[in-house]
């Protein structure tokens, strides 16, 4: 039986690979995010069938909530959800953060993950089962300079994991958590506030993960047999040791 995938954050990056990922592992996806064009590029792509895009911003628990109710009853029997929708915004110092950026940081990184999880789960608790993987950050083990804020919302990830394992475990509900270090995606460049060069710097020098790195892991967690779960899971280029430690050329 096919099974169907719900994707936050499905426009770019992370989300994206992995909704082609596990496509290509069979899986049927709900592609979420709040650029409609992108998801209709990717409905495109993968074929009508096997693509159902929903359009909100996970910040909005209302629109959320009503995103879900409208999937139609042959897309509401989830296997897996994959919280992916995140996001970093500047790099200062507590003392000169922005209290928009702080805002914008918790509301998705944190709130949105739980908005869309508790919408999601009655579907998976129906369907007797199911996989949540939640995607952390190496942010969420460890705090860097500037980082503050950013690091204290995937700190949030990495505690809502654990917990949520524990309470779903009793509904057979595996809960994994996916923690990369430094990874190219236009994450930098919505950090930067849009500025490229910037954030091209962040990636000179070494080779970083790409999001096709993190998407076939996601798939391989999802694929496993029944009676295994990878918990958590720690994934850095191999240039990088530590948050601050990353070996670059000259």
């Amino acid at each position: 039986m096919t099974k169907i995938a719900f994707v936050t954050g499905a426009t770019s990056g992370i989300g994206l690979a992995t909704a082609v990922d596990l496509a290509k592992h069979g899986f049927k996806i709900i592609a979420t995010g709040r650029r409609r064009e992108r998801l209709q590029e990717l409905q495109q792509k993968l074929g009508e069938a096997n693509v159902y895009p929903l359009v909100f911003d996970v910040r909005d628990n209302v629109a959320v909530i009503e995103a879900v109710a409208t999937l139609p009853d042959a897309w509401r029997k989830v296997d897996v959800l994959v919280n992916n929708a995140g996001n970093a915004h500047g790099l200062s110092p507590i003392q000169d953060g922005s209290v928009e950026d702080w805002d914008a940081m918790i509301d998705i990184n944190v709130k949105g993950l739980l908005y869309v999880t508790k919408a999601v789960l009655p579907l998976l608790q129906k369907q007797g089962g199911g996989h949540i993987v939640n995607i952390g950050s190496i942010a969420g083990k460890e705090v860097y300079p500037n980082g503050n804020v950013y690091c204290a919302s995937k700190h949030a990830v990495d505690a809502l994991s654990k917990a949520m394992r524990m309470d779903l475990v009793q509904f057979g509900i595996k809960v994994s958590e996916v923690n990369p270090g430094a990874v190219e995606t236009e994450f930098s460049e919505v950090r930067f506030k849009g500025d490229k060069e910037r954030a091209a710097s962040v990636y000179k020098g070494f080779q970083p993960l790409q999001a096709q790195d993190i998407a076939e892991l996601i798939s391989f967690i999802v694929t496993r047999p029944a009676h295994v779960n990878l918990a958590e899971v720690l994934v850095l280029p191999t240039a990088q040791a530590s948050s601050t430690i990353i070996v670059k050329e000259q």
